[in-house]
């Protein structure tokens, strides 16, 4: 650890100092390098022995017999936001038994056919998102991609990584720490429905976005990738 301070320290010390004084945009250059260094710094504590706790104990951790009281009302509070969504069955929200939250997010709205920019509706329900997420700010977020089986297994991957890339970002321009944000490309390995059809591969063009609490002792297990998903008869 001591050999990675060292590194910031001079990688802070040359981005600095490449930034000219009479640059307009200096401060935010080194604002922006600054947060980089850090991120990898915190990257490095995660990924080593101290792993989630380090991120957790700046993030804040629940009391285990307050959780469910704790998720219960940040399940209300999403609800609410996303009630409009819902009602059109572009999105569910889905309690899990380890009390995590999962927004499941129909293809329809959040990216166009191949594509991984996001569709203006779907920054409006992010918008909506990120509002109660920040609000609720003792939790991980892990943002994940899936397709159908359109395409190579390499395509798919790539194509579903990016788009969790793509959401992940969008929430931290709204604000969400960037500590709490986990992305990951799942392909199309976990269908929810029969690829043979165009209705189910439709289900299976989607973004799920699972809010785990830190839970006080147990700070790890927000951190770990989300349970695979089961198949459902949801029409997103």
């Amino acid at each position: 650890m001591k050999r990675v301070m060292r590194i910031t320290a001079v990688a802070c010390a040359l981005t600095l100092a490449g930034c000219a004084a009479d640059d307009p945009n200096r401060r935010a250059k080194s604002g922006a390098a600054i947060g980089a260094i850090a991120g990898a710094v915190l990257g490095h504590q995660v990924q080593h022995s101290t792993r989630g706790r380090v991120v957790g104990a700046v993030i804040g951790a629940v009391a285990g017999g307050a959780i469910g009281n704790y998720m219960d009302n940040q399940q209300r509070d999403m609800e609410r936001e996303l009630a409009e969504e819902q009602q059109r069955n572009e999105l569910e929200i889905e309690r899990m038994r380890d009390d995590s939250l999962k927004i499941g997010v129909s293809n329809e709205i959040s990216f166009d056919s191949g594509r991984a920019n996001l569709k203006p509706a779907f920054e409006d329900t992010l918008n909506k998102v990120a509002d109660v997420i920040r609000k609720y700010d003792r939790t991980v977020v892990h943002v994940v991609g899936h397709t159908d089986s359109v395409g190579s297994d390499a395509y798919n991957m790539s194509l579903s990584r990016q788009r969790a890339d793509r959401v992940a970002d969008y929430l931290a321009r709204q604000g969400v720490n960037w500590d709490r944000l986990r992305t990951e490309g799942r392909g199309e390995r976990e269908p929810r429905a029969d690829n043979a059809t165009a209705a189910g591969r439709q289900l299976n063009r989607r973004v799920e976005i699972v809010v785990k609490p830190v839970v006080e002792g147990q700070e790890d297990r927000a951190y770990e990738p989300p349970a695979a998903s089961r198949p459902a008869s949801w029409n997103g």
